[in-house]
């Protein structure tokens, strides 16, 4: 069924009543000329971020050695302890994601049976490689510190604190058993 509107003699005559009595009172009229234009300010370009590095303090600052004099802040962990780090402002879920596995590891630094220097040297260096590359999750294998004797796992304790005075670094967890359970972990960067 097809509706059809009603056209009124009244109102379409009304219409050009109106216009052809516009046209006339317009007739001699001459538009003004543009002497000032206002112009729109052009939309502001997005800032770029730019990200304030931290003051380069040697790495012995940085990433002071465990055990070295007057070095205390070292949290005591045991071989089998799990590892877990969140920076204020990191959601819960992201670091249970990182925790479980399910954010793809894009790289991975064996430290295994270096001593603690060599162990900050690299460290250091792949952070900066993996932050560089514009990775976001990596695995460090640091070992349970079996065979650390009495001391402990030096390097399990130095890897936690080393990790936690990284800028970049917004969150790790020890990894799953498969990938070397409490003597690895999954580090989240900052992207």
């Amino acid at each position: 069924m097809v509706k059809h509107r009603p056209t009124h003699p009244v109102a379409g005559s009304t219409a050009s009543e109106d216009a052809s009595a516009f046209r006339t009172a317009m007739r001699g009229v001459k538009p003004l000329a543009h002497a000032v234009s206002v112009t729109q300010a052009a939309e502001p370009k997005p800032r770029k971020r730019v990200r304030k590095s931290p003051a380069a303090e040697p790495i012995e600052l940085a990433m002071p050695l465990i055990g070295a004099p007057g070095r205390t802040d070292a949290r005591p962990l045991e071989g089998g302890d799990v590892q877990s780090y969140q920076r204020p402002g990191v959601r819960t879920q992201v670091v249970r994601r990182l925790r479980r596995g399910l954010i793809g590891i894009e790289g991975e630094l064996d430290l295994h049976g270096l001593g603690q220097a060599a162990a900050r040297d690299q460290l250091a260096e792949f952070l900066a490689f993996s932050r560089a590359s514009g990775r976001r999750c990596v695995r460090i294998i640091h070992g349970k510190g079996y065979r650390s004797g009495a001391r402990g796992p030096i390097l399990k304790m130095a890897v936690d604190t080393w990790l936690r005075r990284q800028p970049d670094v917004m969150a790790f967890t020890s990894a799953r058993p498969i990938d070397g359970g409490t003597g690895a972990v999954y580090v989240l960067l900052r992207a």
